[in-house]
């Protein structure tokens, strides 16, 4: 569905990705694991056109996307939960419901959307009319989530999803993360917690300093002694 090829993005002086390759199947999860400042975002950001590539090519179901603009790429289809969810804190939650589906004019099918979210998430239905900015931090990433899906994406890519969250509500994203995906959503995810990341996901990559460096299924990257001491804490 998605395919990433020799991609290179500078940030200044800064050479944040260095002739990455790869590819995330339709109706699969894929995850990339790495330390801060491995190029994980920058990935993200490239894709979503929010940063130019200085060379390589990105397509989305074989139309070549590099440099499009951010409006036109999730009009095509592929929609970004950037990291620190970003809600609109002084907007009500069904009000950053409707801002997820602001390059929508279905008005209808919007309705039917919007009541498949809040059956996903009953508790934004019960504070719909709430300012998003007293949420929780875990009901604020359901919402995040929620203006995502709101965009009808054909490709979900997720920045650290969890983090900031407590234990807890560690758990019930990454089970909504899973619901997401039986529901036959394609998911491109980022996780500081690469161990809840690397088992749920189909394919992995693990980036280091803007390159590739390791690949995988989930599982096996998630039994990598190399991963495991590096992201994992474990020997």
């Amino acid at each position: 569905m998605l395919k990433i090829e020799n991609l290179e993005v500078y940030y200044g002086g800064i050479h944040a990705l260095k002739g990455i390759t790869l590819e995330v199947p339709e109706n699969k999860i894929v995850t990339l694991v790495g330390a801060n400042g491995a190029g994980k975002s920058t990935t993200l950001r490239a894709i979503s056109g929010l940063v130019s590539p200085s060379a390589g090519r990105i397509t989305f179901k074989g139309e070549d996307i590099t440099g499009k603009k951010t409006v036109d790429i999730v009009k095509g289809g592929i929609t970004l939960i950037p990291e620190g969810r970003r809600i609109f804190a002084n907007l009500t939650v069904l009000e950053n419901l409707k801002m997820g589906a602001y390059a929508r004019k279905d008005k209808e099918e919007i309705k039917k959307d919007m009541g498949k979210i809040f059956e996903l998430f009953p508790r934004l239905k019960e504070r719909e009319w709430q300012q998003a900015g007293t949420l929780s931090g875990g009901e604020q990433q359901m919402l995040a989530i929620g203006r995502a899906l709101m965009s009808r994406p054909q490709l979900l890519m997720m920045d650290e999803p969890s983090l900031g969250l407590a234990p807890l509500l560690v758990k019930e994203v990454f089970n909504i993360i899973q619901d997401i995906y039986n529901q036959g959503m394609t998911i491109l995810l980022i996780e500081q917690n690469a161990a809840a990341a690397l088992q749920i996901a189909d394919y992995g990559y693990v980036l280091e300093t803007g390159r590739i460096v390791l690949e995988g299924p989930g599982k096996e990257l998630a039994d990598n002694d190399e991963v495991r001491r590096a992201y994992l804490g474990k020997a």
